[in-house]
């Protein structure tokens, strides 16, 4: 009996490191994949012969997919159970990430990447979720920092690993190097992880609620997205930005009173949690698009390879690798307060340094310190203000408050794409929007030249804005 207990306390003791190596297993294969395509966008663009507008779609479709169905995905886990989704997440992104590879055109790569974000959604829906389950609140920000740590290494390898892909060995592997990982890691999840409890059956999932959301953002991304490229009195630009101005206050008076709410507005009752949340919107807004304007860029104007672009941009993902661990050691001594937004003044200044330098004539290394200024800025914001979130809300409540939270930074992203994008091609004209995609600008003028580095460079004014909001956000959490 003694030996059993004994067994028994030990493989409790480190049953939260496996559930962390396995989410970390699947955080890792999920956030890999989103970084590859970003480097390798004008490989696939130039081998389906597609237009910008396309293009911009096989981005956009995933990361829209995605940041709506991780606050569905964050109730239903409340619900159904973590452990389940999770490990259907991850077979479901294995799976199209297999298919895709076969795709015989764009429409079918545009479908699949849709079936992809909803498999990504369920786990990064219930990765920190099952990491705050299982840690004790002394080691949580140990863990959540060597999460973001993981995350950082995929934004790190990303560009790396999909220009390499995407320049020896074509861009379908590019998807398909994802799959035996995924495999991996789908059987290391059946192996380690506990079926968890879920809330009382009586609670529903909030359908109404999620067709609404769904409507909104959907709306708003087709707007800003298509805006620049059919003008914005096209039809459907305009319906999509009604169906935003409509839908949203519709999903506010709906969640306000449905039983079993896909978002808990009672959650933002508390100031500090609230503006935990908004900051994460405004860091990942900044920093999403800076590694996606920057690839495009060095490719368009420097002429490099999808390979030697994504060497380029590691700097990013190489301060936040450096300074996420150290931001979980920094938690036991200082307040997320203050950590936080240190982290966001530091992401001001690195995208500041590109605004003032971004021109054909200038050398990389500046782009590269501005570069590294905003990666160690992530690495420091991340841990402090997710612990934030995920300790302030009860544990009931974890699905939705992750959901909430990856769906912000998701939004974040997802926004920050489709605007710095429109700002890039807005005022350029029709014979380069095409260019700005296929990454070759090769027989072009020096006003041509000047006209996409303005576009960019404006592009970098508008992500400017996020950190220095954040900034004020941030330190202020705490005055109510």
């Amino acid at each position: 009996m003694f030996m059993s207990s004994t067994a028994r306390v030990t493989k409790d003791r480190f049953y939260p490191w496996l559930v962390l190596s396995t989410t970390s297993l699947g955080s890792l294969l999920v956030l890999l994949n989103v970084g590859t395509l970003n480097v390798a966008l004008p490989v696939v663009t130039r081998h389906f012969h597609t237009t910008a507008d396309l293009s911009s779609w096989i981005l956009l479709s995933y990361m829209l997919v995605n940041t709506i169905f991780i606050l569905i995905f964050g109730r239903v886990a409340d619900v159904f159970g973590r452990q389940k989704l999770y490990l259907i997440g991850l077979s479901v992104f294995t799976a199209a990430a297999l298919l895709i590879g076969f795709s015989p055109n764009v429409g079918v790569l545009i479908t699949l990447r849709i079936l992809q974000a909803l498999g990504g959604a369920l786990v990064i829906t219930n990765t920190t979720a099952l990491i705050t389950d299982s840690f004790p609140s002394k080691l949580l920000g140990t863990a959540l920092g060597i999460n973001v740590l993981v995350a950082s290494t995929a934004q790190l390898l990303g560009p790396v690993v999909g220009g390499f892909l995407a320049s020896a060995l074509g861009w379908r592997w590019v998807f398909w190097s994802s799959a035996p990982f995924g495999l991996i890691g789908l059987l290391w999840g059946l192996f380690t992880l506990k079926r968890t409890r879920t809330t009382k059956a009586r609670e529903r999932i909030d359908f109404l609620g999620s067709l609404t959301i769904l409507l909104a953002l959907g709306g708003l991304i087709t707007g800003l997205s298509e805006g620049s490229v059919l003008g914005w009195g096209n039809p459907l630009v305009v319906l999509g930005l009604l169906l935003f101005v409509t839908m949203t206050p519709l999903f506010i008076i709906i969640e306000k009173f449905a039983a079993s709410p896909l978002l808990d507005f009672s959650l933002f009752k508390k100031w500090s949690y609230s503006a935990a949340n908004v900051t994460n919107f405004l860091n990942f807004f900044a920093q999403t698009a800076v590694v996606v304007l920057c690839a495009l860029y060095f490719q368009l104007v420097y002429h490099e390879s999808s390979f030697q672009s994504g060497l380029k941009v590691l700097p990013i993902t190489l301060g936040m690798l450096i300074m996420s661990p150290v931001a979980g050691i920094l938690t036991r001594k200082y307040s997320a307060q203050i950590l936080s937004t240190i982290g966001l003044a530091t992401s001001f200044i690195g995208v500041l340094i590109i605004v003032i330098v971004i021109s054909p004539s200038v050398g990389y290394p500046l782009y590269g310190i501005g570069l590294f200024l905003i990666g160690c800025g992530g690495g420091l914001f991340l841990t402090p203000n997710t612990t934030t979130i995920m300790t302030s809300v009860p544990p009931h409540r974890r699905g939705i408050a992750n959901g909430v939270r990856s769906m912000l930074g998701n939004m974040g992203q997802v926004t920050s794409t489709a605007i710095s994008l429109m700002v890039v091609t807005v005022a350029l004209p029709d014979h380069l929007k095409d260019i700005i995609y296929t990454g070759t600008t090769t027989g072009l003028s020096s006003s041509d030249l000047h006209f996409i580095t303005s576009g960019f460079r404006y592009a970098f004014l508008v992500l400017m804005l996020a950190p220095f909001l954040g900034m004020f956000i941030s330190y202020f959490r705490n005055a109510k």
